[in-house]
């Protein structure tokens, strides 16, 4: 499998050259355009693992696209403006709910409970768990750039985290008391600690649904 990712960071897309049976599985409404020969099939994978995308953020049914015949090519993009950052994975990583967009047909996602600690967060109580081995696309809200740390702490909103590897935890509170996360504009923040890597979005969905409310036309009462 071959990919090129264009248009970064604020309209990535990724092509995918996939060779004769080969596949890859995605999001649904992911697809933006493809070779007449390339063939997809949706499922949901199975009950428990459909049940744990939904509560973690993600769509009941897969796609799988695989070129069927001969080599195919297939573009796909996430439903808003942002980045696509490409991991090939070796082991295990974390996302955030939304930003899972395609992989290689064998990295298994799954839903893993953040624990009551991410209660109050925007991203809820369920992170992606993607294991495997393989190509994995991520996507999110505005460009992407990454943060290692190392055998230390770092503080990070929660709107804005993409993913972080094995080997990070994390604790969620707010960024100061009580009158700062009320007024100051802010809100949560996930303190890292460990040794591994944070992918982190340039923008928030959150406050830029925020920054939009008034000038959204309001319903009739």
């Amino acid at each position: 499998m071959k990919y090129n990712i264009i248009h970064r960071p604020s309209f990535s897309l990724v092509e995918v050259e996939l060779e004769a049976g080969e596949s890859i599985k995605a999001e649904p409404g992911a697809m933006v355009s493809m070779s007449e020969n390339i063939q997809v099939e949706t499922a949901t994978g199975g009950v428990f693992k459909a049940l744990g995308r939904v509560l973690g953020g993600e769509r009941l049914f897969m796609n799988t696209f695989y070129a069927d015949g001969g080599p195919g090519t297939i573009e796909l993009a996430p439903p808003y403006t942002g980045d696509i950052e490409a991991f090939e994975l070796e082991g295990t990583i974390y996302a955030q709910s939304g930003s899972y967009l395609a992989s290689a047909e064998d990295i298994e996602i799954e839903t893993k409970f953040g624990g009551f600690k991410t209660f109050f967060a925007r991203e809820g109580l369920f992170l992606l768990r993607l294991t495997g081995y393989g190509p994995l696309f991520l996507s999110s809200f505005g460009g992407i750039y990454k943060r290692r740390i190392e055998n230390g702490k770092f503080v990070i909103d929660t709107g804005h985290i993409v993913a972080f590897t094995d080997g990070l935890d994390f604790k969620v509170r707010r960024i100061s008391g009580l009158k700062s996360t009320i007024f100051g504009g802010e809100g949560l923040i996930a303190e890292f600690s460990g040794d591994g890597t944070v992918y982190i979005q340039t923008r928030s969905v959150d406050s830029f649904i925020n920054w939009l409310k008034p000038y959204l036309p309001q319903g009739s009462k």
